[in-house]
């Protein structure tokens, strides 16, 4: 276990917090450093709810998983994965589908390390060490060949991953990449951090990302957050706020959803 009191990992700069590490820390886990920690106390002064967010993301990603794998889904690939924590990829697809097949990506070392520790003793799940931004070095990697059919429908994740991609990189260009190298019937189901509603709490954390970790972080209207499932079919409710996405009947949903900035969408690719 890696944790603020151990030895810093080769190719970890000890200076910057980590966005895999500071999601890490934001759902209560171990895999993380004092500087993630002290930019997740920054940010929570921002939005005190910042941990209830990170929650209700992480419940999307499950329910959205069940979704895929209830539509026919037998492979997954989870761009910019992160830390492993409870409730990953394939532990959820897996339990209702045994032989499903993920691929987690990810170029946080201690996000790669900790991935394929789990992963070490499961055929059907591995990890790739790649920048998503490169996606024909994702698509093309030995491990995705292995695991993934591109003969039958894949489904892409991008969970809270595609802020991290600044304009300047061309976010709708970078999705659409992974799209066409995917068969058609194909799934995205992505989530993104908005400035719709709440415009000053996403700038302050736009400006904090940028001092204090290795990624800055672009939040985007709903017009431009829907401009990257072009080419994708939503399906019903279409682009809402994350925990108003197919909430279980358990689930308390919230009063004001625009309090949890984020917007989440499942999409099928036409054709």
């Amino acid at each position: 276990m890696v944790t603020g009191r151990e030895e810093v990992p080769e190719g970890v700069d000890p200076a910057k917090a980590s966005v895999a590490r500071i999601y890490d820390a934001m759902l209560g886990g171990e895999h993380n450093f004092a500087i993630d920690r002290e930019a997740l106390a920054a940010f929570t002064a921002i939005d005190p709810q910042v941990r209830a967010l990170a929650r209700a993301n992480r419940a999307f990603l499950g329910r959205a998983v069940r979704h895929l794998v209830d539509a026919g889904v037998r492979q997954f690939i989870d761009l910019g994965s992160g830390i492993p924590t409870q409730g990953n990829v394939h532990e959820v697809a897996q339990s209702i589908a045994p032989g499903t097949r993920v691929i987690y990506v990810d170029n946080d070392p201690v996000a790669v390390a900790h991935s394929a520790s789990l992963l070490a003793d499961n055929p059907d799940a591995d990890i790739v060490n790649a920048d998503i931004r490169r996606p024909a070095d994702v698509l093309n990697a030995p491990q995705v060949r292995k695991l993934i059919d591109f003969n039958e429908p894949v489904a892409i994740l991008m969970i809270t991953i595609m802020h991290f991609i600044t304009h300047e990189e061309d976010p709708a260009g970078l999705v659409a990449a992974y799209r066409d190298g995917l068969p058609a019937g194909s799934w995205l189901a992505l989530s993104h951090a908005t400035d719709q509603d709440r415009p000053g709490t996403a700038a302050a954390v736009g400006k904090l990302y940028r001092s204090k970790a290795t990624s800055p972080v672009t939040a985007r209207s709903y017009e431009g957050i829907s401009e990257l499932f072009t080419g994708f079919d939503l399906v019903p409710p279409g682009l809402v706020y994350v925990p108003l996405w197919r909430p279980d009947p358990a689930d308390d949903v919230p009063e004001n959803p625009s309090e949890y900035w984020v917007y989440a969408g499942v999409g099928r690719k036409a054709g």
